[in-house]
């Protein structure tokens, strides 16, 4: 799997995904754009979709083995909080907690667990409540 290319491609897809949650429903770029993401989303799974299916899975098995593996693009937050350009030009970024597929962790029984997948670089990760978040897995070259 090409790293690189997966952080770029999926970090566009995150500035997408952003720049379609500040639309209102009404405009009338709303489902060219829309069609744009869904068109970006279906390049990426094509890609990298068996890697990331893998990765999720393995996340899964670790955390919630109870719980369906679902397409890597149902990981995908609404929205993205990018980060500062580091020091090869490039964006990083974070989530909000309560982004992600809500998952059911016998560990954690009375709070709300998710799984998201971040851009910048590409990982997955955890989150308990709105106070704790773990990568639970990172795209290694």
């Amino acid at each position: 799997m090409d790293v690189d290319k997966l952080n770029e491609d999926f970090a566009q897809i995150a500035d997408k995904i952003n720049e379609l949650d500040e639309m209102d429903y009404s405009d009338e770029r709303y489902d060219d754009l829309e069609e744009e993401l869904h068109d970006m989303e279906d390049s990426f799974l094509e890609e990298f979709g068996q890697e990331l299916e893998e990765a999720i899975a393995d996340v899964h098995d670790e955390f919630c083995p109870d719980n369906d593996v679902l397409l890597p693009v149902a990981y995908f937050a609404k929205n993205y909080i990018r980060n500062q350009k580091d020091h090869k030009g490039r964006y990083s970024y974070d989530i909000e907690y309560g982004e992600g597929v809500p998952v059911t962790v016998d560990d954690f029984p009375d709070q709300e667990v998710r799984i998201v997948l971040v851009p910048g670089p590409t990982r997955l990760i955890v989150t308990v409540g709105d106070t704790a978040k773990q990568v639970a897995w990172r795209a290694q070259k």
